[in-house]
């Protein structure tokens, strides 16, 4: 990518608020169940939450792995001390989760059973970045619609305590990402799966970066998708072209590509996709 592009930074007033609140609240929790996108495991791994939850046991869910490259979880979660691979839809979540916290957590229960506490309630703070799926995660854990959930970033902005069942306790968290994001292709990752508000993007650059990025990674899938040849110049205007996106003037329409091509993308139309490596 050329130097000149801007560089992409989000951080919203109310996210500042949420990581005050979160340092006061993790005092109160056991554990701490960190979402990622598992079709950016390590893009999508906050560096900030990371520091606030040192001193607990931490949960990595890869989320919204139904969207990834099935091979490539499997890669990622190895590298993890405590991973699941989870669709935040998976109609067995709530088993899935409490029993791995119980698990996780026995050394704790056993030492509160021995002190004659026969039923302690374990406390579990939720974080995330950004549309991870954290509220589908929570609404569909608990049954119910306890936290507001939409496909766009930055809605839930107030912690909230929610419980799952008589075992366990959820601490609702807004998504959260950090002030200043060093790596700009982590930070493309983050856009180009719909992390970062898109009104502050240059789609167009974001999408040339993808289109690049799935040639080196996944060679032939855009050929499959778009029925284009992948190594042409001009990548972008001949998809548009194969695909007859016009404007009114029946032109080749580059923003209707971008916006198609980020649509697919998103929605992985343009094939299970996992943007990194575990060995990057």
């Amino acid at each position: 990518m050329s130097e000149n592009i801007n560089k992409i930074n989000w951080y919203p007033g109310h996210m500042a608020k949420a990581r005050r609140q979160m340092e006061e609240q993790l005092k109160l929790v056991d554990i701490v169940i960190e979402l990622r996108d598992a079709r950016i495991p390590e893009a999508s791994a906050n560096p900030m939450l990371q520091e606030l939850s040192r001193n607990k046991p931490v949960l990595i869910i890869l989320n919204k792995a139904d969207l990834a490259d099935d091979e490539k979880s499997l890669a990622w979660k190895k590298k993890f001390e405590h991973c699941l691979i989870l669709d935040s839809a998976n109609g067995n979540l709530t088993k899935i989760v409490v029993n791995e916290v119980k698990s996780i957590l026995k050394d704790k229960l056993e030492k509160a059973k021995a002190r004659g506490i026969r039923k302690k309630v374990l406390r579990a703070m939720v974080v995330g970045i950004p549309n991870v799926g954290k509220s589908t995660f929570i609404n569909n854990i608990v049954k119910k619609k306890a936290a507001k959930a939409e496909n766009r970033p930055g809605v839930t902005k107030s912690l909230q305590w929610i419980r799952i069942n008589e075992d366990v306790e959820l601490l609702d968290t807004p998504g959260v990402l950090w002030p200043k994001i060093e790596d700009q292709d982590d930070a493309r990752l983050l856009a180009l799966v719909g992390s970062i508000n898109d009104d502050i993007l240059d789609k167009e650059d974001l999408v040339c970066f993808g289109l690049e990025r799935l040639k080196r990674m996944y060679p032939g899938l855009i050929n499959k998708r778009y029925g284009v040849d992948e190594d042409e110049d001009d990548l972008l205007e001949n998809i548009a072209k194969a695909k007859l996106w016009l404007d009114s003037d029946d032109k080749v329409s580059i923003s209707k590509a971008v916006d198609q091509i980020l649509k697919d993308i998103r929605s992985s139309r343009i094939g299970k996709v996992t943007w990194q490596d575990a060995g990057e």
